[in-house]
């Protein structure tokens, strides 16, 4: 505490990254990382871009890029808004979209940056509970509130809300934002993007550092209805107007040209997911249902701490959350076969 902070800052409880150790030889399962590198195209573009037009500011509204993504998903591009990945989106989506008076709903179980947001904006919340499976009732959001946000998948658990089921929660809340937060969605989910022409509160947010393997480039976009893109940048440019650099829009543009590599890394994370999967049951574990690039597990007689620590003598990171109803479970990244395969055995040597 300093004397020469605000008070907003004094009481602020900022969101806790995952941890990124500098270790050598180091088997990393704990940031959801994917485990296959970008698309070598991504790799060319960005080499391109390093040139003399550095000196020159990106484009503030990124075209090019809204123009791909746009294609890509079958929506206009002024149904497009692009952030400093999904973080920044979300920001900008609490402070612009979120209504005041009323608290706005999402799982007690869930990402943890959504709270942080609502310290930041001085904005209500109320956390629903998830189901004895860890699951989200539609029904339980049907209740008054200044609007909704979820994962689908859902972080930390993996599971998935099937879009009828997400329907359910648009359709009761017509006259308030709902945001579906869908930064796991390609390794097995479907994209509520489908429903954005059908619901006019309907906002998704994606973002390209999981199966587009571009978490060190820092790309994210929403999509939604005109008039909700139209807030988040209005937001943007009260805030940053060029938050994507010129590097970013170059390597974000060649990932979602390169359909092929996204496929073949997709495909990967979720057969390598399905092969732990069963490889921890064998061990013991129960396994949460997971559409995401992690899974979610707690094992019937070890303490989730006690293993996380003991993965860790052996040059192991998993994620663990010390919190009520999750403190047995490990979150765990799907790494390489050689990463998932120290993993199982770590494991079974505990």
């Amino acid at each position: 505490m300093s004397k020469f902070w605000s008070p907003l800052v004094n009481d602020l409880v900022p969101y806790v990254p995952g941890e990124q150790p500098k270790m050598a030889n180091l088997v990393k399962l704990n940031t959801n990382e994917n485990p296959f590198g970008p698309s070598p195209k991504v790799i060319e573009a960005i080499k391109a871009e390093l040139n003399d037009g550095l000196r020159l500011y990106p484009d503030p509204e990124g075209e090019s890029l809204r123009q791909t993504i746009a294609e890509y998903h079958k929506v206009k591009p002024e149904q497009i808004f692009l952030g400093n990945g999904s973080d920044e989106v979300l920001a900008h989506i609490f402070f612009g979209l979120f209504q005041h008076g009323e608290p706005i709903l999402f799982p007690d179980i869930t990402y943890s940056f959504y709270p942080v947001y609502c310290g930041l904006y001085n904005i209500e919340s109320r956390k629903i509970s998830l189901t004895e499976s860890f699951e989200i009732n539609p029904d339980d959001f049907k209740q008054p509130n200044g609007g909704v946000i979820f994962p689908n998948p859902n972080a930390p658990t993996g599971r998935y809300l099937e879009l009828q089921h997400v329907e359910e929660i648009l359709a009761a809340n017509s006259d308030r934002v709902v945001v579906v937060d869908e930064a796991y969605i390609d390794f097995g989910g479907e994209s509520a993007i489908t429903l954005v022409d059908k619901y006019p509160n309907l906002l998704v947010s994606q973002t390209l550092s999981k199966a587009r393997s571009l978490a060190g480039l820092r790309v994210g976009f929403a999509v939604g209805h005109p008039d909700l893109i139209e807030a988040l940048n209005r937001v943007k440019n009260s805030f940053n107007s060029y938050p994507l650099d010129r590097l970013a829009l170059a390597g974000a543009k060649a990932a979602y040209e390169d359909e092929a590599w996204f496929r073949k890394c997709c495909d990967g994370v979720i057969s390598e997911r399905e092969r732990v999967t069963a490889a921890l049951e064998g061990l013991g574990f129960e396994v949460l249902p997971s559409k995401a690039n992690f899974i979610f597990a707690r094992h019937k007689d070890q303490p989730g701490e006690v293993l996380a620590k003991g993965l860790r003598e052996q040059g192991i990171i998993v994620r663990h959350f010390n919190k009520p109803r999750i403190s047995e479970f490990l979150r765990i990244t799907i790494g390489t076969v050689e990463q998932n395969d120290a993993l199982i055995g770590g494991l079974r040597s505990l």
